[in-house]
């Protein structure tokens, strides 16, 4: 009971304990004497408090909102350090501050936000709980204070979050940043996580120390020594970054990379004309993908081994309802490896027609049927010889090619994605996402296949895309977010160019002669340059 308790006052209060290395590992990049004044506004269960103590810290002032933790520090005030009223000022503020979404709060923390001066100043209703932590916290640093936070990566390019980046950046600057990808710092938590060392001054400081983890797997002391002292490793990358400007996303990649995607999105300009109720306006927007293609996740069966058809034997019937499927595993940049054979009966379709008609299927799904009666229903009842969730069903009947791409693809070892051309009459499962041209699209299939498997496409998505940790995200919305390179039909050039990269993307499929990948991209930066 004393357990669950502790777990819902947890989660109410937005509480993820800092394993005792990581507080070490931080305190660590403080640069300030032992008589400094330290202040931890969300103490926890005290690992900073007790680690500062042994390092020689004792000028420490802390705060916690759960009066039943850290009771080993006589110092410690039990009151919300969003609505203490603090006077004095500190020389380093660390620690780890809560991060609650809005809608998440309790209402007891909603209504304290709603009456704060500084939350009313600088947010509203759609940011979270740490960013006052953060901007109050820099509000109570002395001139060349430090603030050592550990907290998600989000906020470093959401819009909800541009008042409080614009504000870090008028009253000082990053020093340090380490970012961590998969890495499971906190328990059940599976964000990015950043470590950073900002610096509240009147001046700043041209670039950022930022330090990239690539491991899914607990942090050690010598994974965190190697990061301090900046070590080579396969799986921690060292990068010099220009200082962030205020009004923009603040990317951890390098100028280059920023140049790179610049040129990108600005070669995918559109101008959109819009009306107001007083003038006329043009707005800049680039070309996406979402405009050139429709889009489709892969049918959902439910319990795949049940559906999948390997070497049996089939009747004339059976033959006409069995679904061509490519899976993710069979997926390569430009086309596929393998069709697996699936099983798929029209709604409907009754138990009796099954025996008769399709006994070789009927025969097939017995073993399964109590699995495939378990399966999720999505508020109807399904019977056990159908697919739970055909989405896209029509999309993917349509006689024509389309672009298949993993749902999900890691990128930690590699830097390209899988975006493979499948004939009319192949099929995408659950961990397939599938892509059509609209009808009004002049540009080949081929065109648009080439432009996805680009290395731009790879840089632009592993900044802008749904990356959660190493795993890239390809449903529907992120690949329709993706900048597109439209032809210009009226500039003999970029037809010429269009038509080369189709006719040559067309025999690498044919041939599997990757070496032509060099070609279609020398052609793509033709296209790119014209711009």
């Amino acid at each position: 009971m004393e357990k669950l308790k502790q777990q819902n006052t947890k989660s109410k209060y937005g509480q993820y304990f800092t394993p005792q290395i990581v507080a070490d590992f931080m305190i660590d990049l403080a640069t300030i004497p032992t008589n400094a004044k330290v202040l931890e506004p969300s103490c926890g269960e005290g690992v900073f408090l007790d680690l500062l103590q042994k390092k020689g810290f004792n000028n420490l002032s802390a705060y916690e909102i759960d009066n039943t933790i850290a009771k080993q520090f006589d110092f410690v005030k039990y009151e919300s350090f969003v609505s203490a009223v603090i006077e004095e000022k500190f020389d380093l503020i660390i620690g780890n501050p809560p991060y609650i979404r809005w809608k998440n709060l309790e209402t007891e923390l909603k209504n304290e936000l709603l009456k704060n001066q500084l939350w009313n100043k600088y947010f509203n209703s759609l940011c979270d709980y740490l960013y006052i932590f953060i901007l109050k916290s820099i509000e109570l640093l002395n001139e060349n204070g430090q603030l050592i936070f550990i907290c998600p990566e989000y906020w470093l390019n959401t819009t909800h979050s541009i008042t409080l980046r614009n504000y870090m950046l008028q009253n000082g600057y990053f020093e340090k940043i380490y970012h961590f990808n998969e890495t499971p710092i906190f328990e059940k938590v599976t964000v990015s996580i950043i470590i950073f060392k900002y610096i509240k001054s009147k001046k700043t400081k041209s670039t950022i120390d930022v330090s990239k983890y690539y491991v899914n797997q607990k942090l050690t002391i010598e994974t965190l020594t190697n990061l301090k002292h900046k070590t080579s490793s396969e799986n921690i990358e060292h990068l010099t970054i220009s200082q962030f400007k205020t009004n923009e996303r603040w990317l951890l990649c390098t100028d280059e990379i920023k140049e790179e995607l610049k040129i990108v999105e600005n070669s995918c300009m559109k101008t959109i004309k819009k009306t107001t109720l007083f003038a006329d306006s043009s707005e800049i927007e680039y070309h996406t993908i979402g405009d050139f293609c429709d889009i489709g996740n892969g049918l959902v069966s439910g319990l795949d081994k049940a559906f999948q058809l390997n070497g049996h034997l089939l009747n004339e019937k059976e033959k006409k309802t069995v679904l061509q499927v490519v899976k993710a595993k069979d997926i390569k940049p430009f086309y596929y490896s393998t069709i697996t054979k699936y099983l798929y009966l029209s709604e409907n379709t009754t138990e009796e027609e099954i025996k008769q008609d399709y006994p070789n299927f009927y025969e097939h799904l017995q073993p399964f049927k109590i699995e495939l009666e378990k399966r999720y229903q999505y508020n109807r009842v399904i019977p056990y010889w159908q697919w739970v969730f055909p989405r896209s069903f029509n999309l993917f009947s349509r006689n024509e090619k389309r672009i298949f791409v993993p749902c999900k693809e890691r990128i930690s070892n590699k830097n390209y994605f899988r975006f493979a051309l499948a004939e009319s009459g192949i099929y995408p499962t659950q961990d397939v996402t599938a892509i059509f041209k609209k009808e009004k699209t002049k540009e080949s299939i081929e065109y648009i296949l080439s432009l996805l498997n680009n290395y731009r496409t790879f840089d632009w998505l592993k900044i802008n895309g749904i990356v959660k940790g190493n795993i890239v995200e390809f449903s529907e919305k992120p690949i329709a977010s993706i900048p597109f390179r439209a032809i210009n039909w009226n500039n003999e050039n970029e037809i010429l160019i269009h038509n080369q990269i189709t006719e040559t993307c067309q025999s690498l499929i044919e041939t599997k002669n990757e070496n032509l990948i060099q070609e279609i991209n020398h052609l793509i930066d033709k296209l790119f340059k014209l711009c």
